[in-house]
């Protein structure tokens, strides 16, 4: 597998699977188990029933690295009210690509044969172009949600809230998938750019990476549009950093983040001041942090732990949800959940899924991008931002 393109090539053109940064990562192809979990506790099942399918199944693995041998992608509903499933699926083919190497995994029902599935490249279908136009909540009316949570704000029932909205159109009928998976790929190298059940998107934010005892997390909130320029560009990012609204904003989601990992870890660490991050359509405010695992909790009991925090739903917790859930009138689904890997030990990488679109069987695709809302919020700039985070899957379906 020379590049991404190759690995991408290997992919279903309609149920791609994938998870790839920096040209490397995992394609599945088929599915040999699909488990599905909703409600408030879907991912502590989806740990518990992860377990029990490692507890039953033999795995040779003879790399023993992370992404190889036996492991499920997953995509997670945002909200426990979402009547959006929750999925584990395991391939029945993984392709992975690290440091140059590559490996396959294949994977089957116990009493069964091998698949024989040969590994072929399929090239890409017709090209196909289509626009995403306001949905549920169009911008005017995202305008007065902003408002409303400023006032919500300013009476003390909230500290920070994050609200989205929504974009919607259609691809035609059998178009390949794989367009718009390769447009991110190439555009945003640095993202995470997965495809899971038909959510597909960039993110930039590493939820949570589990590897032999290790953890770390990636923590984006305040954001600002790149400069025309290399002076304008300074300049934005310069701004990004000193600006007290989206400090304020990013510290929330850092001390989040913090809380849930604690009673996780027997080390924790984080850089004292957030670094500006720099992507192709924007700034981000960044914190990174390590830790160590002290409790044996695998990458799936972690996500349940962090899940949501306050980069993407705001704080406290309950209080933001519920003004998410009479603000935005419509269903999240898995846009701001869970989106990664689990390995058969446990470990895994998982982000949180921004910068993304479902699309359904039946053709219908709804995009989403939100914004943390702080008191000194401006509606016209949360507006702005929206379509800023918009941008890599209007352009990579447009």
């Amino acid at each position: 597998m020379a590049d991404i393109r190759q690995l991408i090539l290997l992919l279903d053109r309609r149920t791609p699977l994938l998870w790839m940064r920096r040209n490397q990562g995992l394609a599945g192809i088929g599915c040999a188990l699909r488990l599905e979990f909703s409600g408030p506790t879907r991912m502590t099942d989806a740990a518990a029933a992860w377990k029990q399918v490692v507890a039953l199944a033999t795995v040779t693995d003879p790399l023993a690295r992370a992404g190889s041998g036996l492991l499920a992608f997953g995509a997670f509903a945002f909200d426990e009210t979402s009547a959006e499933t929750s999925v584990l699926i395991v391939p029945e083919i993984i392709v992975g690509r690290q440091d140059g190497h590559c490996w396959v995994t294949r994977i089957w029902e116990t009493g069964q044969s091998a698949p024989e599935n040969p590994l072929t490249l399929h090239p890409l279908g017709d090209e196909y172009r289509i626009a995403l136009l306001p949905g549920t909540l169009p911008p005017e009316d995202f305008r007065t949600a902003v408002s409303s949570g400023v006032s919500r704000i300013q009476s003390q029932r909230v500290n920070k809230v994050v609200l989205a909205r929504d974009l919607v159109g259609r691809v035609p009928a059998e178009s390949d998938l794989r367009r718009a998976i390769t447009k991110l790929a190439l555009g945003y190298p640095d993202c995470w750019t997965y495809a899971v059940d038909g959510l597909i998107g960039s993110s930039p934010e590493t939820l949570i990476r589990a590897d032999h005892g290790s953890v770390n997390a990636r923590v984006l909130a305040g954001t600002i549009s790149r400069g025309a320029d290399a002076e304008e560009d300074r300049e934005a990012a310069l701004t990004l950093a000193t600006s007290s609204k989206d400090g304020d904003e990013h510290e929330f989601a850092v001390q989040s983040v913090l809380k849930s990992l604690r009673p996780h870890t027997s080390a924790l660490a984080t850089s004292e001041i957030p670094f500006t991050l720099k992507l192709p359509n924007l700034w981000h405010l960044a914190t990174d942090l390590e830790g160590t695992l002290s409790d044996g909790s695998t990458s799936l009991d972690l996500i349940a732990a962090l899940h949501p925090t306050a980069a993407v739903a705001g704080t406290p917790t309950d209080e933001a949800l519920a003004l998410i859930r009479e603000l935005e009138p419509f269903d999240r689904g898995r846009y701001a959940g869970p989106v990664g890997w689990v390995g058969a030990d446990g470990d895994g990488e998982w982000a949180i899924a921004l910068r993304c679109a479902q699309v359904v069987p039946a053709g219908g695709i709804t995009a989403y991008a939100g914004c943390g809302i702080v008191l000194d919020s401006d509606p016209d700039r949360e507006l702005a931002e929206t379509k800023m985070k918009f941008r890599p899957i209007v352009e990579a379906f447009g």
